[in-house]
């Protein structure tokens, strides 16, 4: 793609105009992680750029999905009678996703404490993240695996889709408002996954599969009841 201009100079024309507007009212981010993310970001140095900070956070995303693809490549680790991916990987998959997510909250902030926000820059930053949408997917899938007693590739398909469209919707309300309201979702959705990674490594593969197999069972049992 060499030659290809990603932004037109009408665009780059533009920048100069820009000025980031957010609203987030996801109470866990308000008072637990934004909280938690001032006092991380002290942490770097000044002369630390935030975009090797948001880079960084994106190659621990891509490394989860690497080492999950080793250890799962075809999606049937989890099922009965295949061999399940190592207790120590599910730690550190989830460590690393909670320390990319963290990366991801505290760039900005880094911009903003060394003055060195720019349009360029969340551009970067969003950009990234909207690959990250097709990794954390891909990755969690993992879990629940692709056997008769997990998930389909069809639901996989579907759940890719929702968390795509539901990402470049906010964007295009930001686009014709003017204003990015970022959704409940996003932060909701790290915390637990890092949560169930972990949990997955004590309890097993086996015990997410027995709530799936009960959940659907109850939800059978509520349709024939109708």
């Amino acid at each position: 793609m060499a030659g290809y201009e990603y932004v037109s100079p009408e665009q780059l024309a533009c920048f100069d105009k820009y000025k980031y507007s957010a609203v987030d009212t996801n109470p866990l981010s308000l008072y637990v992680m934004h909280p938690f993310w001032n006092t991380v970001v002290k942490v770097f140095p000044t002369w630390l750029a935030p975009n090797l900070i948001t880079f960084s956070g994106f190659l621990l995303v891509v490394f989860n999905f690497l080492l999950m693809a080793y250890f799962d490549p075809d999606f049937y680790a989890s099922a009965p009678g295949h061999t399940h991916v190592p207790d120590w990987v599910w730690i550190v998959v989830g460590i690393l996703n909670f320390v990319a997510y963290t990366l991801d909250g505290v760039d900005g902030k880094q911009a903003r404490r060394t003055n060195s926000s720019t349009p360029l820059g969340e551009l970067f930053d969003h950009g990234l993240d909207s690959w990250s949408c097709v990794y954390f997917v891909v990755t969690v899938y993992s879990i629940f695996g692709r056997g008769s007693s997990g998930v389909s590739v069809f639901v996989l398909y579907l759940l890719l889709w929702v968390v795509l469209f539901s990402f470049i919707l906010s964007h295009w309300e930001k686009y014709n408002t003017g204003i990015l309201f970022l959704p409940w979702g996003y932060d909701v959705s790290q915390v637990t996954i890092s949560f169930v990674y972990i949990v997955t490594a004590i309890v097993g593969v086996e015990a997410w599969l027995c709530i799936m197999r009960d959940s659907s069972n109850e939800f059978i049992k509520l349709f024939q009841k109708l």
